[in-house]
């Protein structure tokens, strides 16, 4: 029933920006950590960015500094500003929600969108 939708994905040159967003379809995650992975074809899913309901984020190694997480005040929305990218970005960005342990482990969330499509070219 509840459902996520992830919107922004497209081409880019190396070096420039998108903006990811991702909606609530069915209700708001109030209280819930929104996060994003990405996954490359033939490689494992990835931690990117989390968010919790008080604002508190986490990076992933690899785009800290770079990439930066964000939610409405409604919570119905959470955005991933992706800035200086590069072609080792290219993936399948997809938007989580949920009550984890860990807000980087993908085993904990509950719900996942179907992704949108990031290609970075030089």
């Amino acid at each position: 029933q509840v459902q996520l939708v992830e919107s922004g994905g497209g081409l880019v040159q190396a070096g420039g920006s998108l903006r990811l967003s991702c909606t609530a379809s069915v209700r708001t995650f109030s209280g819930y950590i929104m996060a994003w992975f990405r996954q490359a074809p033939g490689l494992e899913r990835e931690f990117v960015a989390a968010v919790r309901s008080r604002g508190n984020t986490y990076y992933g190694n690899a785009v800290k500094g770079r990439f930066t997480i964000s939610r409405d005040g409604a919570e119905n929305t959470v955005y991933l500003q992706m800035n200086s990218l590069k072609l080792e970005d290219t993936a399948l960005y997809y938007c989580a929600a949920g009550l984890p342990i860990s807000p980087y482990d993908s085993r904990s969330y509950n719900y996942w969108g179907q992704g949108t499509q990031v290609t970075v070219s030089s």
